[in-house]
């Protein structure tokens, strides 16, 4: 679930702190319960069938496994969210409200899903086509995957938050695309939002002290999650509150996994058999 920001979300975004090989255990344990979600929701991903749908299919399975739903009740500037899922369709970039609407042929689905389990928390988003998409949506999801995946590879002892922004963001505009800048990822832990903000691109002069350029160190750990225009960087908020939309109504990807900084080859504590 991306963040606004340390400065923006106040007492929501908690401190860093380095994880023992205990408390990484049991965030594997989260993170493992957020990724099969991820996996049985994919058989799902259909024509016809409503987000509101989806979202209890995860919330069951969630709590069956002795988990709770990292999102539910999970307060920004006061307000809870309301379900289980984040579920945002084709220009829905994040934070979309699960409901009665149906999936539809054609259509991009990004769902974002977190759980908690004996205090600590997992995070991690993919995005489905509906059946078959069109050229620029299947290059649009390759795209934002692949760029997570660079940011991954520099996840690593030593490199600094930027070397992951910095990944993100060059492999996503040399393919002609754009990342949100209202949104980033964050530290986690024994809270959903932890420092450090983790940008998908390298921050103007001005913005740094707001995403610092935290030097990256063993027991780290880091939701890292691209959100990928097609069209241009600007975003909107919809009448509800939460869903976040592409100004000019271009579709948008989102793709995000927990890792762990472990040496020259990070943890990926979500990844999807």
């Amino acid at each position: 679930m991306g963040t606004k920001g340390k400065h923006n979300v106040g007492s929501e975004i908690q401190s860093p702190y380095i994880k023992t090989e205990k408390e990484i255990d049991l965030m594997e344990k989260a993170a493992r319960i957020v990724a099969e979600t991820l996996v049985l929701l994919g058989k799902y991903i259909k024509s016809g069938i409503t987000t509101a749908e989806l979202d209890t299919i995860a919330e069951d399975y969630i709590r069956s496994k002795g988990a709770k739903p990292a999102f539910k009740g999970y307060k920004v500037d006061g307000r809870a969210y309301p379900n289980t899922l984040c579920i945002s369709i084709d220009e829905e970039v994040v934070h979309g409200l699960p409901g009665a609407r149906k999936l539809e042929e054609g259509q991009i689905v990004s769902i974002d899903c977190g759980s908690e389990l004996k205090g600590y928390f997992g995070d991690s988003a993919i995005s489905y086509p509906v059946g078959k998409v069109n050229e620029l949506k299947q290059k649009l999801l390759r795209v934002t995957e692949e760029s997570l995946m660079k940011g991954i590879e520099h996840a690593v002892e030593r490199n600094k938050i930027y070397d992951i922004s910095r990944a993100v963001q060059t492999f996503v505009e040399s393919n002609g695309f754009n990342v949100t800048r209202e949104l980033v990822g964050h530290g986690i832990g024994k809270h959903l939002h932890e420092e450090p903000p983790v940008p998908n691109f390298v921050p103007p002069l001005l913005h740094r002290s707001q995403y610092p350029n935290v030097k990256l160190q063993n027991g780290m750990a880091l939701a890292i999650e691209p959100m990928v225009h097609a069209g241009g960087k600007s975003i909107k908020t919809a009448r509800d509150g939460w869903t976040v939309l592409t100004a000019d109504k271009s579709p948008a990807a989102h793709f995000e996994h927990t890792i762990v900084i472990n040496g020259d080859k990070p943890i990926i504590l979500t990844l999807r058999d």
